[in-house]
């Protein structure tokens, strides 16, 4: 364990060493994020998941760079480069990007100019150059240096090969690196311009066509947004530095004076800074700031994911799943409490009076013999239709109706996972029965699916993928931990993201469960193929048994804890099932008398949580959701009025909201809230019902613009403006024929979405 490192990530994260050594240690031995942050605290100190997986990640990243220090120190030695000032400053170096400044002289080159105007000879000169003496005439010194049999025919030529090493020289220079670097990271801007030809292409993003943004400020959806374009050659895009600054930094370090070799210096520095420099520290803050962008789309991403995951499940009920459709019809399914799929069929009540009739009996007869208790009906093509009808059939009063997101449910149901669990089953009854079990359980539903094809992303297919499968899966396996899961029903599909288990013990789970019987109880798990003492302890407290021989087995104390609430319960002279049920003896309790050198206070308050509602649920409670019935096209809607709508992507612009026509909307940013709101997870969260008002509607390219403000402001004023403004600084070129659009339905970064 590299001590340094702790100190490092102890002060970006500003918690004591020891909180970081301790996690460090956990995570060593093989511990997992949730279960060091639910029954490691008296160890962390009480460190959450993000701070653990925070060390988790910046102890990789640290090793990375340790292993290329590694690689520069050994590439040095076996050239006999490195001295002990060299190897001083590579030890010290704290970045990626200081190291490579380091070793940026050393390191082997292809044949440069400056390569070649030393194999001429020219180096003394370019050194004579550099020391700037007064008393030196360049062209009476360059002279000494002409040898047409090594290329150099003239004064002119020596004095260029020259100015070559000295460009050279000042490009590899690590302190002007650094102050060129920190320049434009500070100052730069941003600049993108249209390729000539390509206006009517990319008309959808002109805001871009003559943009300039600091790269200080830049929002990552803008930039990320430049960049997509500028792939696809619609845009040109360049970050610049201000020129007097950038001349400023490279004067300072090099010119010495005012001389005639002073003059040939700054020639040299302008070519440095054209051709080697400025473009090397363009691509650096293009690629730092790609990453940046990428890590604020990833956390987007997972934040949305993490509220899908987390929605408010019905519960175990019957439940009959429409997949709706017109001419292919509307796929019904039938599910038990448990979502085992009983029955099928198709019925077609969009088509016409006579078929809608029959649809109507088939509805009615299927909850009435399978006690239906709700209807989720999906979200897609003719979902809305689908609803009208089904409320309009006179159901009974206790039968929820419930519209239901079906994003990624195609993939679902022609995934090998579907043809396992459905395998006599066509894709339409697959993907009907997904739909039906996302209402009764979405954790359990969604963590089927890959987090990519769930459709709340935000450039997904930019970013750096691995950084995003991390990600997703870290807020996954996060999700299905804080929940916990029940081991007799649940998939392996969910088993595999349970702390210390993953595929292969998730399948010899249910294996030995379909073999066994239920389990009852966690110390029946031991008898499961290849669950050792680790995967035991890492997995344990995160499984239930709700009828299990332990009572404690359906909550989430660990069985390491068990003996101390068997001596909770024999000092109380009672049983552990009469500390579950009864207050009074919980009240009595005085957790300081169980506290030793390995279980503190944390954990003890943990248990006594957990007493007092065994495995609960942190979830919230399901509440039914319906859309106007005055608006299911988008035809319907008139600007000015209020209906009810569900959030179904936030991003760093706005937030995307369901309001039944078939079209999301988008709240611009600007309009989420009667205040300034920089970041739109302050505000919303996926799958939250909200009340929007209608402030524009474009039927032609099928726009609409909404507004959660109290007194919502046309999109026209200034006021507006302003709000959108406020929290960037960057503007447009004017150009020719270039109008702006509004700000409400109509942003590139909207339609870059809509288009990912």
């Amino acid at each position: 364990m590299n001590e340094t490192h702790l100190i490092v990530i102890a002060k970006e994260l500003d918690v004591d060493p020891d909180q970081v050594r301790a996690a460090a240690g956990l995570l060593g031995e093989g511990a997992t994020v949730p279960f060091i942050a639910r029954y490691r605290k008296e160890a962390t100190r009480s460190l959450d998941e993000v701070a653990i997986t925070t060390i988790r990640d910046r102890l990789g990243q640290l090793e990375e760079l340790d292993v290329r220090r590694e690689s520069i120190l050994n590439s040095l030695k076996e050239r006999e480069l490195l001295t002990d000032e060299l190897k001083d400053k590579i030890l010290r170096a704290e970045s990626m990007s200081v190291l490579e400044d380091i070793y940026l002289p050393y390191r082997p080159k292809r044949r440069t100019r400056a390569t070649m105007a030393r194999e001429k000879g020219l180096e003394p000169l370019a050194l004579l150059l550099l020391a700037q003496d007064a008393e030196t005439k360049p062209m009476s010194e360059a002279s000494r240096f002409i040898d047409p049999e090594k290329g150099v025919e003239t004064v002119e030529d020596a004095l260029a090969g020259a100015r070559d090493i000295v460009a050279e020289l000042a490009n590899e220079d690590e302190k002007a690196r650094s102050r060129m670097r920190d320049l434009f990271a500070s100052k730069g801007v941003f600049r993108s311009k249209v390729i000539a030809g390509k206006e009517t292409e990319g008309a959808k993003f002109k805001d871009y066509f003559d943009w300039e943004e600091p790269v200080a400020s830049a929002p990552s959806h803008r930039v990320l947004a430049m960049r997509r374009r500028a792939a696809e050659n619609v845009l040109i895009l360049r970050v610049a530095a201000p020129e007097d600054e950038a001349l400023a930094v490279r004067e300072g370090l090099f010119v010495l004076g005012d001389c005639d070799a002073s003059n040939e210096v700054r020639k040299a520095l302008q070519d440095s800074y054209k051709r080697l420099l400025g473009p090397a520290m363009e691509t650096e803050i293009r690629l730092e700031s790609k990453k940046r962008a990428d890590e604020a789309a990833i956390k987007v991403f997972a934040e949305n994911i993490r509220e899908l995951l987390m929605a408010p499940p019905l519960g175990q009920k019957n439940v009959l799943a429409m997949d709706p459709g017109f001419r292919t019809g509307c796929k019904l399914v039938c599910l038990d409490r448990q979502g085992k799929l009983l029955h099928s069929e198709t019925i077609f009540p969009l088509l016409s009076n006579a078929q809608r009739s029959e649809a109507e009996k088939a509805v009615l007869r299927l909850c009435k013999e399978f006690d239906i208790e709700a209807i989720a009906v999906g979200n897609g093509t003719g979902g809305r239709e689908t609803e009208s009808f089904v409320r309009g059939i006179g159901l009974a009063a206790n039968i929820a109706v419930v519209m239901v997101n079906e994003s990624g449910a195609s993939v679902y149901s022609a995934s090998k996972l579907a043809r396992e669990e459905m395998p006599d089953k066509d894709v339409t009854v697959r993907g009907a029965a997904s739909i039906g079990r996302r209402l009764m359980d979405p954790l359990s539903e969604l963590v089927k699916i890959d987090p990519k094809s769930i459709g709340v992303g935000q450039y997904q297919h930019d970013v750096d993928q691995k950084g995003l499968k991390r990600s997703l899966d870290d807020v996954v396996i996060s999700c299905v931990n804080a929940v916990g899961v029940d081991v007799n029903t649940a998939s392996p599909s969910i088993l595999t993201y349970v702390s210390g288990l993953g595929p292969g013990l998730a399948r010899n789970i249910v294996s030995y469960r379909d073999k066994n019987g239920p389990f009852v109880s966690r110390e029946a798990l031991k008898g499961v193929p290849m669950l050792g003492p680790k995967a035991f302890e890492q997995s344990a407290g995160f499984l239930r048994i709700p009828d299990g021989s332990n009572p404690l087995d359906r909550s989430a104390v660990h069985p390491e804890s068990y003996p101390i609430v068997q001596a909770m319960a024999g000092d109380l002279n009672c049983s552990i099932i009469d500390l579950l049920h009864n207050e009074e003896h919980r009240k009595r309790i005085e957790i300081a008398r169980y506290v030793t050198d390995s279980v503190g206070v944390p954990t003890l308050t943990d248990i006594m949580k957990e007493l007092a509602k065994p495995g609960r649920d942190p979830r919230d409670r399901f509440e039914s959701f319906a859309f106007s019935d005055k608006v299911e096209k988008l035809e319907d809607l008139e600007p000015g009025m209020t209906i009810p709508g569900i959030v179904t992507n936030v991003t760093a612009f706005g937030a995307f909201v369901d309001i039944g026509v078939h079209q999301d909307g988008l709240v611009h940013v600007s309009q989420l809230a009667d205040r300034f709101v920089k970041n739109p997870h302050e505000v919303v969260k996926v799958h939250q019902a909200v009340r929007v008002t209608v402030l524009e509607v474009d039927p032609e390219r099928r726009r609409i613009a909404l507004s959660m403000r109290q007194s919502p402001l046309p999109e026209n004023t200034s006021s507006h403006k302003k709000a959108e403004q406020r929290g960037s600084k960057g503007k447009q070129v004017p150009r020719q024929n270039t109008k702006v659009e509004s700000a409400g339905f109509n942003t590139p970064f909207a339609n870059l979405l809509k288009n990912n």
